[in-house]
C-alpha cells in the first residue's frame, strides 16, 4: 500500500473531524449564551413579579399535546379525590 495515499486520507479525515469538533464547540458555545438570555428573561419577570415557576410550568405545558395534558389533569384529579383533597 502506499503510504502517501493513506497519509491524504488521515490528513481529510482529520481536518474533517476537528471541523466536526469545532462545530459542535460553537453550537454549545451558543447554547450557553442561549440559557443565559433565558435566565436574565425569567429575571426580568421575577422582577416584575410573575412566579417564575408557574412561568416555566406554562413553558413546559406549551411544549406538550394538549390530550396528554387532560390525561395527565384527570388522573391527578382522581388521584387528589382518592386522597380526600
Amino acid at each position: 500500500m502506499d503510504d502517501s495515499a493513506g497519509d491524504a486520507t488521515y490528513r481529510v479525515t482529520s481536518s474533517e473531524l476537528r471541523a466536526f469538533v469545532e462545530r459542535y464547540e460553537r453550537l454549545d458555545a451558543e447554547k450557553k449564551d442561549i440559557a443565559e438570555q433565558q435566565k436574565e428573561v425569567m429575571a426580568e419577570a421575577k422582577s416584575r413579579g410573575y412566579d417564575t415557576k408557574v412561568l416555566r410550568k406554562i413553558v413546559a405545558l406549551r411544549k406538550r399535546d394538549p390530550a396528554d395534558i387532560s390525561e395527565e389533569e384527570a388522573v391527578l384529579e382522581l388521584y387528589k379525590e382518592a386522597l380526600g383533597m
